[in-house]
């Protein structure tokens, strides 16, 4: 007997459906899986047989073939062992084919019949509903996850003998009702962090505000405990709240990687990735023998915090290049290309030098010119180009650490990230693929950036006297743009251009002058 029904495979932070067909008939023994399986996938008979005789089911003395189509694409991973089993079942006929049609299933099975969660279900979920399905059947752990997606029931099961009875209609099982975040819950989410934990640094508080204003990349640069890593901490606390498309779009990659630790159907906090300085170059950007996203992609309208940025490999910090201005990333491999989104804010940190006390207002350095200069080359200028803001972080005084004057919260300061954005996103409604200044093309640079005559003869002389390239020119235009909507002005003023390339004195020809 044929039967189908269907399951989804998992292709870059996207899901595609998977027909599973089965059929038994004479003329042999055994069960034959073909379709272009893993070796996980091979690895399911072995488990769906051991979760049968626990079940109390028996699994075909007959021929059993099943086809994963279509043949060409790569089936990976265990989440194929629910809707393999259901297939053999109902070519057994011990459950009712009849709705098999219009349901899609993903669950791997344990050897005692139990369904166990699996990575990806927001994608699949949502490709059972552009496949035009009614069902999907997932593993109770699942069911919070995939009731995120509208217009498709799910049922969630504990195990093998539960699902048999479920399509039978020996048993019922509910729906799973969406327990989705709504805007109003993604507007109010808390972050335990906060900007009035911070005393002094006011210069690089107002440089984070207009990063987090305007989606620019900024590096701290500073002596060991000049707050550098505390300041960072804090910067998603004042970046806009998700919107509802990017919160889907942000769950799906880290369901993808299994990197699903949240209460909820999606995150409501922007994703905050600080990897290791000793993190690879494929944890970095992804990949690897069974694709999964990189830190890059897991920080997707979030932040990318690199701590003592010299300190990771050069290879490392190079392939970063590409997706700070692509905002994508492709992996392309002998077997697969993958492509997965990588719009992040990029922040670093690092010290002057290697014993970390150049340019120190009290403590001596006691590293040559030529080694702070080697240090510094660690970061090539075509990187550090791409990085809108470079502050320097001067250590607090006693007076203010001790003091007890009150900063402002990070709420206070969002209200005016919130307010800039908004202007933006009114300026860039008619462009596709842009929403914040750092995001601007050149030809867009043209028409929201223009100088006056004033304005254009000042950065000419800082461009001259500091000796910056063009790409840091238009990183100039685009800083002082987000500080004249900080402002709510119209046009870009002498002083927002004073400002923004006040943001640039780390560069290599104004750097300990």
């Amino acid at each position: 007997m044929f039967v189908s029904t269907h399951a989804a495979a998992i292709v870059g932070i996207d899901a595609v459906t998977v027909t599973v067909e089965v059929n038994i008939a004479g003329g042999g023994l055994g069960m034959y899986l073909v379709g272009l399986p893993d070796n996980a996938v091979k690895e399911s008979e072995q488990r769906i047989r051991a979760a049968f005789e626990n079940s109390g089911e028996r699994m075909s003395g007959r021929k059993v073939v099943v086809n994963l189509a279509p043949a060409d694409l790569r089936k990976e991973g265990a989440a194929f062992d629910l809707p393999i089993a259901i297939g053999i079942l109902a070519a057994m006929q011990r459950i009712n084919s009849g709705e098999l049609d219009a349901m899609m299933f993903a669950g791997e099975l344990s050897l005692d019949g139990t369904v166990r969660p699996v990575h990806g279900i927001l994608p699949v979920a949502l490709c059972a509903r552009k496949a035009g399905l009614k069902r999907l059947v997932v593993a109770r752990e699942n069911v919070v996850e995939a009731a995120v997606v509208d217009g498709i029931e799910v049922v969630g099961v504990e195990n093998l003998r539960q699902t048999i009875d479920y399509l039978n209609g020996e048993v019922e099982i509910r729906s799973a009702v969406s327990s989705a975040i709504g805007e109003c819950d993604l507007q109010s989410s808390a972050y335990e962090d906060d900007f009035a934990d911070v005393r002094g640094q006011e210069y690089v508080k107002r440089a984070m505000e207009v990063a987090a204003a305007g989606g620019h990349n900024i590096i701290l640069i500073g002596s060991p405990g000049s707050g550098k890593t505390m300041l960072a901490r804090r910067l998603p606390s004042i970046l806009p709240p998700l919107s509802r498309e990017e919160a889907l779009e942000t769950t799906k990659i880290h369901s993808v990687a299994g990197k699903t630790d949240f209460e909820g159907g999606l995150m409501s906090c922007r994703p905050f990735r600080a990897p290791h300085h000793l993190a690879s170059q494929v944890a970095i950007i992804g990949g690897g023998q069974s694709p999964c996203p990189g830190e890059v992609s897991l920080a997707h309208n979030g932040v990318l915090f690199l701590d003592e940025l010299p300190e990771f490999g050069r290879n490392v910090l190079e392939v970063l290049r590409q997706p700070l201005e692509d905002r994508r990333i492709t992996i392309s491999r002998a077997k697969y290309s993958v492509e997965y989104p990588a719009n992040f804010m990029l922040v670093a940190a690092m010290n002057p030098c290697p014993c970390g006390y150049y340019n120190h207002p009290t403590k001596e350095c006691c590293c040559s010119p030529g080694a702070v200069q080697r240090y510094m080359n660690r970061i090539s200028g075509p990187l550090m180009d791409r990085i809108d803001l470079q502050i320097e972080v001067t250590p607090v005084p006693l007076e203010a650490l001790a003091g007890e004057a009150h900063a402002e919260t990070s709420a206070q300061i969002r209200e005016r990230v919130i307010a800039a954005r908004a202007i933006q996103r009114k300026r860039f409604k008619d462009v596709r693929g842009v929403y914040c200044n750092a995001q601007m093309s050149t030809g867009l640079l043209k028409q929201y950036a223009r100088l006056d005559a004033t304005g254009a003869d000042l950065l000419g002389r800082a461009m001259t006297r500091l000796d910056l390239s063009a790409r840091a020119y238009d990183r100039i235009l685009k800083v002082a743009r987000t500080i004249a909507d900080l402002e709510g002005a119209a046009e870009i003023g002498v002083a927002h251009i004073a400002e923004a390339i006040g943001y640039r004195n780390l560069d290599r020809g104004s750097w300990g002058r």
